[in-house]
């Protein structure tokens, strides 16, 4: 995220490192980068170095009536998955430093979930930023390590239940209920979505179709990270690491190998090699819908709820905005490479 929440005051979030993980915090800087979490990077008292995550886990909701109990424990399972997959050989995770208790996640007031991570230094890499074919091919690498890790990683992890987050709000901007005054985007948002709602509902069809036939092929799921693009990717002198598992869940292995794979079927080709199962077509088509639906929910949510005009604003309604122009070209019953 581009900017700190408002009602997190940096003594807060002192307190929480100094009580739980024995961080006196000497500077505490934001970090404006990637989004869904809010970061920063600490240096504590002995010089040693953090990098701080933060969740408002109103955003985590997967509905209107989700509690945010429910988001906190679905983030905390993904975060503990992490720490397991490390613990089991998978050195390129970069999973969460554990608090004095041992746990992966601190709750801090009503709303936020935080998380301290070791400071890694390395290249990092943007959103569709594949630096080279060495790059994909690495990834792919720690993508198969992650499906064939032991059954012992997956004990607390999630199923995908291919639900579309933040699904009910969808149905009302579809439906064109009136916008609730919440904010500079609220009523622009409304606009665009009754303005998609056909592309959009055609959209959602489609992936209920393709969900059912997952959940017919239970003996395909694997462990998955859920988003290794490029952006949660990092090359450090011991080689590629994957970062942010909140997304983990077990799922059919195409739910990242759609992010990896360049249109031309070698990512594909290479994963059936290395691990003798062949990708199907309509389950990467089934998480290229997801990933469309998901964006245009979560932003719909976004500005629905109170706002300001921030620039995570901005940028959210511009994804909202090029999605939606995305999914208005795609031809019935396909979502297309995006």
């Amino acid at each position: 995220m581009l900017t700190p929440p408002d009602d997190l005051p940096e003594e807060t979030l002192r307190s929480a490192l100094a009580r739980h993980w024995g961080l006196s915090a000497d500077s505490l800087g934001y970090r404006a980068v990637g989004r869904g979490s809010h970061h920063w990077e600490v240096t504590d008292a002995g010089g040693g170095r953090w990098f701080v995550s933060v969740d408002d886990l109103g955003t985590k909701r997967l509905g209107l009536a989700d509690p945010l109990d429910a988001a906190y424990q679905r983030l905390r399972a993904a975060l503990d998955t992490a720490r397991r997959l490390r613990e089991h050989g998978c050195a390129f995770v970069v999973a969460p430093v554990p608090t004095r208790d041992g746990e992966s996640l601190v709750g801090v007031g009503d709303r936020f979930g935080v998380a301290v991570y070791p400071y890694l230094t390395g290249e990092s890499f943007q959103w569709g930023e594949w630096a080279s074919a060495a790059h994909r091919r690495g990834v792919l690498d720690l993508v198969v390590a992650v499906h064939a890790a032991p059954a012992a990683t997956s004990e607390v992890a999630l199923v995908d239940d291919f639900a579309v987050p933040h699904r009910d709000e969808l149905e009302l901007g579809l439906a064109g209920a009136r916008a609730p005054d919440t904010g500079p985007y609220a009523r622009l948002a409304a606009r665009l979505l009754v303005e998609y709602a056909a592309p959009v509902r055609r959209l959602l069809a489609r992936h209920a179709e393709l969900a059912d036939a997952a959940r017919a092929r239970p003996d395909r799921m694997v462990l998955t990270h859920g988003e290794p693009h490029p952006g949660n990717t990092m090359l450090g002198a011991d080689g590629w690491r994957l970062i942010d598992w909140d997304t983990v869940r077990i799922a059919p292995p195409e739910r990242d190998l759609w992010l990896v794979e360049p249109g031309d079927g070698s990512v594909l080709d290479a994963y059936a090699e290395a691990t003798g199962v062949p990708p199907q077509g309509e389950m990467l088509e089934l998480y290229r819908s997801w990933w469309h639906l998901a964006d245009v929910a979560e932003e719909t949510s976004r500005f629905r709820a109170p706002h300001t005009g921030t620039e995570d604003d901005d940028e959210s309604f511009a994804i909202l905005r090029s999605v939606l122009d995305h999914i208005g070209t795609l031809p019935a019953g396909g979502t297309g490479p995006r």
